[in-house]
């Protein structure tokens, strides 16, 4: 958990938009895929953001081991799921939206929600919430 921000709870995510203008500064000018994790409390206010894996151009490997272990330590009763594509292409791919549905049921079983996975691309993002994909 080094790599883990800590924010003051006064940031709270509402809704994909909010979620984006956290994201925005945390993506920009990355030039390989970065998965990172917004640890939220009861109320959405953001509590840790923590980078999970770091990948190549075109991937990046993640496992719920990694994601929801930062989560259990900063007791967070929510998460915001986040990637970048370098692509700028903010379409999910069929493995985003397997890896969605994987860490929405484990989240199902810790007590983590999942509200939403937002894909960043270039001054655009895609979020699976507003799409109904969670």
């Amino acid at each position: 958990m080094k790599e883990s921000l800590a924010y003051p709870s006064s940031v709270t995510i509402r809704d994909s938009q909010s979620a984006y203008r956290l994201l925005v500064p945390l993506f920009d000018g990355l030039d390989r895929e970065h998965f990172m994790i917004v640890g939220l409390d009861a109320k959405h206010a953001v509590i840790g953001i923590n980078t999970v894996s770091i990948g190549s151009v075109t991937m990046s490997i993640v496992h719920p081991r990694e994601v929801f272990k930062p989560l259990i330590l900063m007791n967070a009763s929510a998460v915001l799921l986040a990637h970048n594509h370098p692509s700028g292409d903010s379409t999910p791919s069929q493995e985003d939206r397997a890896l969605t549905r994987r860490l929405k049921d484990s989240g199902e079983l810790l007590g983590i929600t999942v509200l939403d996975h937002v894909v960043m691309g270039e001054d655009r993002y895609y979020s699976f919430a507003d799409h109904q994909e969670l």
